[in-house]
C-alpha cells in the first residue's frame, strides 16, 4: 500500500489497517460495504461482474481507520475481461490484514465458494466468515452455511449479519476492529473513499444500465466519463460520458425507440449523482460501439477495469 500518504497520530493505542470483502458474485460485498459507510458508493446489482474496480472506502472512527477494499466476485471466467477481474480479486489479498469471505445464507454452498476459500487460505491474515443475507434465511440454512465453510477452513470468528436490516453490521465492525493492529492515521478523517470522482460517476451510469437491461447487454457495457465541468455561480456539473457497447444492436437497445431507454438510464443516474455531488447535473450521454472490448486486455484497463488501471 506503498501508494497511499500517511498522516501519524499521536495516540499510540490508535488502530488502522485493511479489510478486504471477498466472495463469488452477489454475496453482498457492495451492499455491506454501503451500509457500513453510511451512504451509496459503490453499486449494487443482482448482474454479475456488477463491482469491476477494486474499490477502497474509508470508514474512520475516534479508535480506529479501516480501510474497506471491496472486489469483483470471483467466478469461472468466460473472457479477457472476467480474467482480469479475477485478478483483481485476488491481488486484493496482498499486503492487508484482514479477509472477510462473503457466504449467502440463503444460496447452496457450492464449488465456486470452496476454490474462493482454498485461494483465500494461501495468505497469511486473520479470516472472518461472514454469512451474509441473514435475513432470506432461516437459522437451519445459516447453520449449514457455517458447517459446509468450517470444513474448508479455520476462521478467527464469525458473523452473521444483514446488512439489509443492519443486523449485526456493529458486531462485525467490533470483530474487524480486534484484528487491526496499532497504526497511524493513513487518509484524513473526513476522506471517504480513494476513487476519482470520475470512476464514481462512470459506475454510478453504469448501474443503471445493469437495472434496465438483461442477458447480453449488462456485460457488454463499459462507461467512460470525457468531462466534467462544475459552475459554481450556478451551482451545476456539467457531465459528458460515452456509454460503449460491442455491437450495433446493442447499441439500438440502448437508445431505445425515440431515444427513451437512454432518457430513462439519463434521468435515473442523474437523480444519484446529484445526491453523490451536491448539486444539481446536467448528464449528456452518449452510446458507442467498441466491438468486442471484452477480449481487449488494453481496452478493458483503459475502461479502468482490473490491475493495469
Amino acid at each position: 500500500m506503498s501508494e497511499l500518504s500517511s498522516a501519524a497520530t499521536a495516540d499510540a493505542s490508535f488502530k488502522s489497517g485493511f479489510l478486504t470483502l471477498l466472495g463469488r458474485p452477489n454475496a453482498g460485498k457492495s451492499s455491506l460495504l454501503n451500509t457500513i459507510m453510511g451512504k451509496k458508493l459503490a453499486i449494487t446489482t443482482s448482474t454479475a461482474q456488477t463491482t469491476r474496480h477494486r474499490f477502497r472506502a474509508v470508514y474512520t472512527t475516534d479508535d480506529y481507520q479501516l480501510v474497506i477494499v471491496d472486489t469483483p466476485g470471483v467466478h469461472k471466467p468466460h473472457d479477457a475481461l472476467g480474467e482480469e477481474l479475477n485478478t483483481t480479486a485476488l491481488k486484493s489479498l496482498e499486503g492487508i490484514d484482514v479477509a472477510a469471505f462473503l457466504l449467502d445464507a440463503h444460496e447452496a454452498f457450492g464449488t465456486g465458494d470452496e476454490w474462493v476459500i482454498n485461494e483465500l487460505s494461501k495468505y497469511k491474515v486473520k479470516k472472518i466468515l461472514v454469512i451474509s443475507k441473514a435475513d432470506l434465511a432461516n437459522e437451519e440454512q445459516i447453520n449449514q452455511q457455517i458447517s459446509a465453510a468450517r470444513e474448508f477452513a479455520e476462521w478467527d470468528d464469525v458473523v452473521v449479519l444483514s446488512s439489509h436490516t443492519g443486523y449485526h453490521i456493529d458486531e462485525f465492525l467490533e470483530s474487524v476492529s480486534r484484528c487491526l493492529p496499532v497504526g497511524p492515521l493513513w487518509f484524513p478523517r473526513d476522506m471517504e473513499t480513494d476513487q476519482p470522482i470520475e470512476v464514481l460517476v462512470a459506475e454510478f451510469i453504469r448501474e443503471k444500465v445493469l437495472l434496465n437491461f438483461y442477458d447480453e447487454v449488462p456485460h457488454a457495457v463499459g462507461v467512460v466519463v470525457e468531462e466534467m465541468d462544475y459552475n459554481r455561480r450556478k451551482n451545476i456539473e456539467r457531465i459528458y460520458a460515452n456509454i460503449y457497447v460491442e455491437r450495433s444492436s446493442q447499441k439500438g437497445m440502448l437508445i431505445g425507440k425515440g431515444g427513451a431507454a437512454i432518457k430513462k438510464i439519463g434521468s435515473e443516474a442523474r437523480n444519484d449523482l446529484e445526491t453523490l455531488l451536491g448539486c444539481r447535473v446536467f448528464l449528456d450521454l452518449q452510446v458507442k460501439v467498441r466491438k468486442n472490448w471484452r477480449r481487449d486486455l488494453n481496452q478493458i484497463r483503459r475502461f479502468g477495469y482490473g490491475e493495469g488501471a
